[in-house]
């Protein structure tokens, strides 16, 4: 909320709703830059890759949780675990990117967002993969402040 010059509270703008947003009793997550999350995984060769890929699925599981649904997965430990070391043995680190994937989509649908493209996830992923981050991200955040500007009651 902010103030305007009468006095009164006004509701943010979902744009302008960033850092760590409330979703639900019990859930939070963070606003980041599509942008940024991309260039940290080339700058760390990959390792900020791993902590926020456990990240957002946490956040997305809490919001699961707090929804009472699955669909948004349940344990980002076994996630993070795919990404590496399962990343070694590639199907691992595939399967988890298809069902994060489908996670933002899900969580996006929820929000009543039009859910991010998975024929460009697709080419982004197999072309330009940091990007494929970025564009994850940009999904998050879609549904993020979708749902901080429309609590549940």
């Amino acid at each position: 909320m902010s103030a305007s010059s009468s006095g009164q509270a006004t509701a943010a703008s979902p744009s302008e709703i960033s850092g760590i947003v409330e979703l639900a009793p019990g859930a939070s997550a963070k606003i980041r830059s599509p942008l940024l999350v991309a260039i940290l995984s080339v700058i760390t060769l990959g390792v900020y890759i791993v902590f926020w890929w456990y990240f957002v699925n946490r956040e997305l599981a809490d919001y699961g949780r707090a929804r009472n649904t699955r669909e948004l997965g349940d344990n980002p430990t076994m996630s993070t675990l795919a990404v590496f070391p399962g990343a070694l043995i590639v199907v691992p680190a595939l399967w988890t990117g298809v069902t994060t994937f489908q996670r933002v989509q899900a969580a996006q649908r929820i929000q009543g967002r039009t859910p991010i493209n998975g024929w460009i996830g697709l080419i982004l992923y197999l072309v330009i993969f940091p990007a494929f981050f970025g564009y994850l991200q940009s999904g998050l955040n879609s549904a993020w402040r979708a749902a901080a500007v429309r609590p549940e009651a």
